[in-house]
């Protein structure tokens, strides 16, 4: 019995520095394989907790072998526009000035049910108020309101609207590059 509350310490320990030193983000921030990792570390763990004929090392190798390669992951991620496309995808615009853009949300296989469900969440009841909404790499949408449609706040309560542009905000700039 005290061997595997030992091992289950010493596992819970490692689990933990890998976590931070694959960075802080919460569960519903992780990228496609940040939660892949993360369910293969919890299996590795669960198997050499509850078979102790199983060596300790068989379990931390594998579990400091996959923190590692998330860790050169996401380090050529940050490098490469390319890979990071490729391993994170692309975020995808569904509602552009009140009109749901219905073949962006086939492919994202997002039925209106859930669109309707994160429009409330951020405080939107009428998808005609919205200027653009953009389902992000995380799965989390983004939403921008119409001028008209805003929240009242002094810096906008003497200011007049400015155009809705024809494209959401972008990135010109990353890491010193212009894209």
């Amino acid at each position: 019995m005290f061997i595997v509350f030992f091992r289950t310490i010493i596992i819970y320990f490692i689990i933990i520095i890998c976590l931070r030193i694959m960075g802080k983000r919460q569960l519903g921030e992780l990228q496609p394989s940040e939660f892949v990792i993360a369910i293969l570390i919890s299996n590795i763990a669960t198997l050499s907790i509850e078979d102790t004929d199983v060596p300790l090392l068989g379990a931390i190798v594998p579990i400091i072998t996959l923190m590692s390669s998330e860790v050169i992951l996401s380090y050529i991620t940050l490098r490469s526009s390319k890979v990071q496309t490729m391993v994170t995808g692309n975020p995808v615009i569904v509602i552009r000035d009140g009109k749901i853009d219905q073949k962006s949300m086939r492919n994202l296989r997002f039925s209106i049910e859930d669109l309707m469900s994160q429009l409330r969440i951020n405080g939107v009841f009428d998808i005609r108020e919205v200027a653009w909404a953009i389902v992000e790499t995380n799965g989390k949408l983004t939403v921008y309101q119409k001028f008209a449609s805003r929240p009242l706040t002094p810096d906008t309560l003497f200011t007049s609207p400015t155009s809705e542009s024809d494209t959401p905000p972008m990135v010109i700039i990353s890491d010193g590059v212009v894209l």
